[in-house]
């Protein structure tokens, strides 16, 4: 369990301070602690298997990673942070070696994509409010995948004036080149 924290908006150091929580998940968002719940199974899985199916497709730099913190990087060290956990991202992999050097969290600017799985009760977050804060982090891309049938996968990609552009919703396969080649099974997901 997450130990008190102090009566004032937190800095991303000091969110780091409070350790791990078995109970519900936290994020930090301009210093205030968000609690929701766990993932539910179908939302563990839908993860699991995307990482499964990245693995074997990326290249040596680069690694998947479930479910931890990223430092936004939308503030300074001494100010009220931000910090989400995405379901999954993809890092370089000189991050983990990082944060067991240096302690702290991933950051965004460590990260080429963040992949959020849509909840009942995210729908509105990952699809207005995390898209706004992955683009103002300079997240390269972010793939918004909805596990409801149909199962489908939204991927947008950031560019220099206008946030992110969306590309058309896929069911069934999704098909990228750009970070990289990739191919997710989406039927899978489920």
């Amino acid at each position: 369990m997450k130990a008190a924290w102090p009566p004032h908006p937190l800095s991303v150091s000091e969110y780091v301070a409070l350790g791990e929580d078995d109970l519900v998940r936290t994020e930090l968002i301009e210093g205030n602690l968000v609690v929701s719940p766990n993932r539910s199974p179908d939302h563990s899985v839908a993860a699991v298997r995307i990482a499964l199916q990245l693995v074997p497709q990326l290249p040596s730099n680069l690694e998947v990673i479930t479910d931890v913190d990223i430092d936004l990087e939308l503030a300074p060290a001494d100010q009220p942070g931000f910090s989400r956990r995405p379901d999954v991202i993809v890092v370089r992999r000189s991050a983990r070696p990082r944060v067991r050097a240096e302690g702290g969290l991933i950051r965004a600017s460590e990260v080429l994509i963040v992949v959020e799985i849509v909840s009942p009760g995210s729908r509105r977050t990952d699809n207005v409010v995390k898209r706004a804060e992955y683009a103002d982090a300079g997240i390269p891309h972010y793939w918004i995948v909805d596990i409801q049938d149909p199962v489908s996968l939204l991927a947008c990609h950031l560019t220099d004036k206008f946030g992110y552009l969306d590309d058309q919703v896929v069911g069934g396969t999704f098909a990228s080149s750009s970070p990289l080649a990739v191919t997710l099974d989406l039927t899978d997901l489920r």
